[in-house]
């Protein structure tokens, strides 16, 4: 596993996660944050993280300051996030919004739930790509609970390709990647992309170009 910076700031560094790696070191082996350290010859602090089976855009701060502040940029839902996601599955429905608070299930699952006390959220779109009979997905999500795009795809019945933990599809991963992302330094705003590497991914409809207009 290389680390690959994306894009750099004074304080900061957007880096590209692969698939499978992750976040934290486990079991003995070196998770991506402690290889982005070791790579990158500096200390370094986490700001947010993604699942082990989600790979793309991810933001580290070069300093405790930045750190704290764009922390608090995501708690407090300052930040717009944008994934990519691919069912073989057809979904109840090609775009909406998908509401309801998260409860445990088994083995480190989660399901949605029918009440609205917490509730995640995420907006949606979705494109069907005729070539290889998939559906390709562009999910906002408006909060970050654990697992959220994740059991919102397999609320929508089209369980992500290759999350055998949600029921999807059998594949070589889990076909979902943070694609883009805009946040504030306290200097001035950015706005990242990240496209997924991966030859496999359907090719972005053009309307998507723009996905801060696309979804809002």
């Amino acid at each position: 596993m290389s680390v690959h910076v994306l894009a750099e700031g004074a304080e900061w560094l957007a880096l590209n996660k692969p698939p499978g790696a992750s976040f934290h070191s486990e079991d003995g082996s070196t998770g991506f944050f402690a290889q982005a350290e070791a790579d990158l010859k500096q200390k370094l602090w986490p700001v947010h993280r993604l699942d082990k089976v989600t790979s793309g855009l991810l933001i580290v701060a070069k300093t405790s300051e930045m750190a704290a502040h764009l922390s608090a940029q995501f708690a407090e839902r300052k930040t717009t996030k944008f994934y990519l996601a691919i069912s073989d599955q057809r979904p109840k429905k090609k775009q909406g919004f998908i509401k309801g608070d998260m409860g445990k299930s088994r083995n480190g699952s989660y399901r949605l739930l029918r009440t609205q006390h917490n509730p995640a959220q995420t907006r949606f779109i979705s494109y069907y790509d005729s070539d290889t009979a998939q559906r390709l997905f562009l999910l906002r999500p408006e909060t970050g609970k654990t697992h959220q795009l994740r059991v919102a795809m397999k609320s929508l019945g089209a369980p992500i390709l290759g999350d055998r933990r949600y029921g999807g599809s059998d594949a070589q991963r889990t076909y979902l990647h943070a694609w883009s992302l805009r946040f504030n330094d306290g200097q001035q705003e950015h706005t990242l992309f990240c496209p997924p590497e991966d030859p496999t991914w359907p090719a972005i409809p053009d309307e998507w170009a723009s996905p801060y207009s696309a979804i809002n």
